[in-house]
């Protein structure tokens, strides 16, 4: 038998040992120079590196770490003549101080200091020589250079170019003497494109189509079919996620669930629609702030709404709101400039020109937003929604019938609907005579620690703005059109959609989202405080039951104590108080609401009323109250239903009985939300200012919303959000094309033209083919932004179609693929590891969109996160859905996804790490989710074929694409049956390897069998 451990050649049948030199080699050997004839600047390749690399930390664009006031990165600064000494004389290599101290061998001299363990060669310290020499030209970092289309050069091999691309490519192979690779085969370009363009695998069908399609523009109409698939966004979306730190639940310790897969969904529709990538940006940044905002650009607000959410008792929300904005900041110059902005949240940027300053002046722009979550109110929900409302409707009043008799009483639903009309009517008579008239009161003025406050039409109050655990309003009210005295003040808490879970609190934590917790009410007329009675029992009662916090706990002056009503979010709720003495003149009259809790538990909206009778809150809803002042003979039967429908819901004796239609209850209060921004209305603005060493308890001096002064460019520049995210997506950011077509370029090639793909600044190495960069970021920005053209022109140049074989001689030359001589070839990422085995298992499902799912996984992933989280597997085609779709938890991510190096959601990942390790490889082997892939296959395969050559082929295929060769058929046939041989033998039981499965023998050595054809290294590789 064969050795086991041989695996498949890799896509194109590279020999195993050559694969292992070239893993050995990438490691070894550095990457040649990345530029050709006609790009090479002496500044800018050697210069301005080596100065970045040793000097600017001390002698850079950061003011508070600068040394001896000399800023090396200015040229004014740098050719100043200090105390008859010039750190740089330009022109004369022998009088600039900086080649002395750099070749100094005293080390009090020495330039940099020998404990800084920096150093420059020889080689280095030549070039600067000749670049002083030469009059020591600066120039502005290439990537603050607004982009403008190059020319396309001439190549030695015109025929072999498909488009602008290759001729690129082509050019800066010709300037190093080396030929491109030959065309990768059918088989290896399929497997290929599918990966990328829609990141599943295509089954053998699709592959033979091809394959055996010689007309001349066979591969132009399968890519053209991969563009229009929906499949294309599911794949796309992925990678966007990871810019956006997308996950579903709230990170840090209690890492909650959150509700903000209709972002995931959108971006999914956007790329599928071929959104174009300005509009993209702009809904996700502002899309709340568009004319006449639509649903589904608010949604697409999300984008800033994936930022972590701390929900610990101890913490300060404004503290981890301000947390929350250096994130914001931090990834809108990750994704739309490529710059590392995050550096200057503590001091000035020490290597690229971004100040303190300006970087608060970042945040000011993005600072403006207030942070709700959208109720989402189809067409098709609220149609569900009233369905399910008249099915609530009807089981309650059939509870009519099961209300409880009298002991000694014949058991009839006859006698039960009179006991229950007798059991009503009475309480009609008890609440109809608690009834009073109440005054709205109009709001004057008010007061508040945070935040404002609203009037709305109906005279309530609308809370709005920043909150924290301790928030006080105080609302004031003219008396002018009040009849005296008042006997009775009344506070109602109101639901509202703006609010979390519809309020009416502004609690905004998973569990207690809607909540709020009232310490205290205190009532002043012109000044003076007002004593209630405390002695009366009118107060605490809630419409629509009671709870868990009293009302008489506001009058206490405890602040642990207070009134809540909490587990009854999104109803409206009130009570009533009682003035210890009739309240007889006064010209205003002002409630002070004090809310203390460990979480933010404010009113969200709320109205106060007055009334000169001393009467009692009513278990009716307010809408109610007018038909319950009616005499009964009067009622609708719609109205009486509703009556009777409220005493079902409240009445001890059906306690038992209602909990039959809680389930249902329940739906009616759900609501499918989802996390947005919304800008905050002129004249309210958040004040931005500088904080001191990026401290949150440090605030300084204001700072006016703006981008930094080197890309300001001497334009008006933006002052919002909107105008902000315009500016982004525009010509007047010399970056964001660079920086989108490069991380494309990445997708595709394992490595963007520039390697750092989230850092375009001064500490980056200059771009393998910069003139390739600009041509495809002008041309990407002239052509309508359209991301689908772009990947087409990647997708479709011979660059791209290159084999991906890797010979000595270019092993040697250009061991990482920098000059893009050879075709691209690597792992992997963890979510379409899974899509491609879940694909060629004939199990994937189709279903699009919708709430995130649970794959298996082993159940001591969650089991130590936070409250001993459970993973229930989904069920049916949940279970087989995409990967894009697995639910994330931010603490405890998807080990599968986790052991093939997939991000957690924390923060924005513009690169994600590639390693090869042996928990790889347990995992596939092991998972049982990879298991069920491979029983799944087995079976389709063996029920499908009866010849075993047929069954060992289509496993190939379905994994690799490729047929297997002579050889490589041999080794598998061999290892299928000697695992049948261990099976026959009782080495092994069949039902270890089918579990649930029906079969015997023969069938788990096939299972077995793909088990291994499912592990190797081919498998897992583009």
């Amino acid at each position: 038998m064969a050795d086991p451990d041989r695996r498949i050649g890799c896509l194109e049948k590279t020999p195993p040992v050559t694969r292992c030199v070239l893993g050995m080699l990438l490691v070894v050997f550095s990457v040649e120079s990345t530029m050709g004839a006609g790009e090479n600047d002496l500044f800018r390749d050697v210069v301005r590196p080596v100065l970045v690399r040793n000097c600017f930390e001390c002698h850079g664009p950061d003011e508070s770490s600068r040394k001896a006031g000399l800023r090396l990165d200015v040229a004014a600064s740098a050719f100043e003549l200090r105390d008859g000494v010039q750190a740089i004389s330009p022109g004369e290599p022998e009088g600039s101080e900086i080649l002395k101290r750099m070749e100094s061998l005293d080390p009090d001299d020495r330039m940099p200091p020998p404990e800084s363990h920096r150093t420059v060669t020889g080689e280095e310290i030549a070039s600067i020589r000749q670049w002083i020499a030469d009059g020591a030209a600066y120039a502005e970092h290439w990537a603050f250079v607004p982009p403008v289309r190059p020319s396309v050069p001439s190549i030695s091999d015109p025929d072999w170019a498909v488009n602008e691309i290759d001729h690129f490519v082509r050019a800066r192979l010709d300037a190093a003497e080396l030929s491109p690779s030959g065309p990768a085969d059918r088989y290896a370009l399929i497997r290929r494109v599918y990966l990328d363009l829609v990141g599943v695998l295509p089954l053998p069908a699709e592959v033979d189509r091809f394959v055996g399609d010689d007309k001349p523009n066979a591969y132009g109409r399968l890519v053209d079919r991969l563009l229009v698939s929906p499949q294309y966004g599911e794949r796309w979306a992925r990678a966007w996620l990871d810019l956006a730190r997308y996950s579903d639940t709230n990170g840090y310790e209690k890492d909650r669930e959150r509700s903000i897969w209709p972002y995931r969904d959108w971006v999914i529709k956007a790329l599928n629609a071929d959104l174009p990538y300005d509009q993209f940006s702009i809904e996700q940044l502002a899309g709340d702030m568009l004319p006449n905002a639509t649903e589904q650009q608010r949604i697409a607000t999300g984008f800033h709404r994936n930022t972590m959410l701390n929900e610990e008792g101890g913490i300060d929300p404004l503290e981890y709101r301000f947390y929350a904005m250096v994130d914001r900041v931090a990834t809108t110059g990750t994704v739309w400039m490529g710059l590392t902005t995050g550096c200057a949240q503590c001091h000035s940027h020490k290597y690229d020109p971004i100040s303190h300053t300006e970087y608060y002046g970042l945040m000011g722009l993005l600072n403006n937003a207030d942070e709700p979550d959208l109720i989402l109110r189809s067409a098709l929900e609220e149609k569900r929604r009233l369905a399910r409302e008249k099915r609530l409707h009807q089981a309650l009043l059939k509870l009519k019938d099961e209300y409880p008799l009298p002991e000694g009483a014949d058991d009839t639903v006859s006698n039960r609907r009179i006991q229950f009309q007798r059991a009503f009517d009475e309480w009609i008579a008890v609440t109809s005579k608690k009834l009073v008239s109440w005054k709205p009161l109009h709001l004057s003025s008010w007061e508040t620690n945070l935040g404002r406050l609203e009037a709305q039409d109906d005279r309530s109050i609308f809370a709005s703005g920043d909150a924290t655990k301790r928030d006080v309003y105080k609302v004031r009210f003219p008396l002018k059109d009040v009849s005296f005295p008042i006997a009775s003040l009344r506070l109602d808490a109101l639901p509202d959609d703006r609010l979390p879970n519809r309020g009416p609190g502004r609690a905004f934590y998973e569990g207690r989202k809607g909540d709020f917790f009232l310490s205290e009410l205190i009532a002043r007329v012109d000044g003076k405080e007002m004593a209630f009675s405390s002695g009366s029992r009118s107060y605490g009662k809630i419409s629509v039951g009671s709870g868990d916090g009293e009302a008489k706990n506001v009058l206490d002056r405890e602040g642990s104590t207070g009134w809540s009503t909490s587990g009854r979010e999104g109803e409206a709720h009130y009570l009533v108080l009682h003035f210890e003495a009739p309240l007889s003149g006064g010209d205003e009259l002002e409630v002070e609401l004090l809310f203390e809790r460990h979480f933010v538990a404010s009113l969200g909206r709320f109205r106060v009323s007055v009334s000169g009778d001393r009467g009692e809150a009513v278990d009716v809803p307010e809408a109610l109250e007018g038909i319950l002042a009616k005499e009964s003979g009067a009622w609708t039967d719609a109205e009486k239903e509703s009556l009777q429908r409220v005493f079902i819901q409240n009445v001890p004796a059906l306690a038992e009985a209602r909990k039959a239609t809680a389930s249902l209850r329940r739906s009616l209060q759900s609501h499918q939300t989802t996390m947005v921004m919304q800008e905050r209305p002129p004249g309210h603005e958040r004040p931005s200012v500088r904080h001191h060493r990026g401290e949150y308890l440090s605030p300084r001096e204001a700072v006016a919303p703006g981008v930094p002064a080197v890309l300001a460019s001497g334009q008006a520049m933006p002052s919002n959000r909107l105008e902000f995210a315009r500016w982004l997506v525009s010509e007047r950011n010399p970056l964001v094309g660079r920086v989108t077509v490069n991380r494309a370029w990445r997708a595709f090639f394992g490595k963007g033209l520039l390697e750092t793909s989230g850092d375009f600044g001064t500490q980056s190495d200059p771009p393998s083919h910069p003139q390739l960069l600009d041509w495809l970021a002008v041309d990407f920005m002239e052509t309508g932004w359209s991301m689908k053209r772009l990947h087409r022109q990647i997708v479709m140049s011979q660059t791209y179609r290159q084999s991906g074989i890797v010979d000595e001689e270019r092993l040697r030359r250009d061991p990482g693929n920098r000059l893009l001589s050879r075709g691209p070839r690597y792992r992997l990422d963890g979510e379409i590891v899974r899509d491609a085995v879940l694909s060629a298992s004939g199990l994937m499902s189709d279903r699009m969109l919708g709430p995130s799912v649970r794959p298996p996984q082993p159940a001591a992933v969650t089991a130590f996160a936070y409250g001993n989280t459970s993973w229930p597997a989904s069920k049916g085609a949940d279970r087989f859905r995409r990967s894009l779709y697995t639910y994330n938890k931010r603490t405890a991510p998807f080990a599968a996804f986790t052991v093939f190096d997939a991000p957690s959601g924390e923060n924005c990942t513009a690169r994600r790490n590639r390693s090869n390790t042996p928990l790889q490889a347990l995992t596939m082997m092991n998972d049982e989710m990879f298991l069920e892939f491979a029983r799944a296959l087995a079976v389709e395969v063996v029920d499908e074929h009866r010849d075993d050559r047929e069954r060992l082929d289509t496993i190939v295929r379905r994994l690799t694409t490729r047929p297997p060769d002579v050889e490589e058929r041999s080794w598998l046939q061999d290892y299928q049956r000697s695992q049948w041989q261990r099976l026959e033998s009782g080495e092994l039981e069949a039902k270890s390897v089918l579990k649930d499965l029906e079969g015997g023998n023969e069938l788990a050595s096939w299972v077995m069998l793909a088990r291994v054809v499912m592990n190797l290294d081919e498998t897992v590789t583009k």
